[in-house]
Parts: structure tokens; C-alpha cells; sequence
């Protein structure tokens, strides 16, 4: 499995992104797809993330701001943030576990201008 995100990029307060992760292989193999992400000098944090079946977690930080969707049809799962802050400046990566072994992509650069 290889996951590829992108979607980041420079954002005014207040506005909205989309990123995408792309999964090559097979989706169904993986029990979980979470969205993380890392900020300099801060340790890696899980933002959001959602199963196999579509149940969700969010980090207290995302609720009510970020949405996580799970497209089996485009092997694709996605992290839609609205009303971001310049604290959600990061680069975030897309993880997949599978059994007990996990699956990173790169990470794509969001950017929030106060």
C-alpha cells in the first residue's frame, strides 16, 4: 500500500481546505486512515481519523471544523478543514494501519495567515 496526499497550501483565516489521500492499493485492507499532522518543534499529532466501517475520531482541536470522508470508490479519503487558524499551520501526512503495520504518505505544507 502507498498513500499519496496533497491539497495543502497557503490560507487566509477563516477559509477552508481540502486534502486528499490517495490510497494505492487496496482500501479494504486498511482498518484505519487517520489524518496527522506536525508542526516545528511540535510532536506528530493524530488530527483525525476513520475505520473500515466509517466510524470517526477528531482531536479536540479539529471538532466542529474538520471533517474526515472515507471515497472507497476513488480509494481516496479526505480531510475537509473549514474556519482554519494559524494554528493548524503543519504539514500534514495520511496514515494507514493495517493489522499492526502502518503506512505513511509525504506530507503536504497548510499554511494559515492570520
Amino acid at each position: 500500500v502507498q498513500l499519496q496526499a496533497f491539497g495543502g497550501g497557503l490560507v487566509q483565516a477563516g477559509g477552508s481546505l481540502r486534502l486528499s489521500c490517495v490510497v494505492f492499493g487496496n482500501i479494504f485492507s486498511i482498518n484505519i486512515v487517520g489524518w496527522y499532522r506536525q508542526a516545528p518543534g511540535i510532536q506528530r499529532e493524530l488530527v483525525a481519523a476513520i475505520t473500515s466501517g466509517g466510524s470517526t475520531n477528531y482531536a479536540d482541536s479539529a471538532k466542529g471544523r474538520f471533517t474526515i470522508l472515507r471515497d472507497n470508490a476513488k480509494n481516496t479519503v479526505y480531510l475537509q478543514m473549514n474556519s482554519l487558524k494559524p494554528e493548524d499551520t503543519a504539514v500534514y501526512y495520511c496514515n494507514a494501519l493495517i493489522g499492526s503495520l502502518k503506512y505513511w504518505g509525504q506530507g503536504t505544507q497548510v499554511t494559515v495567515s492570520s
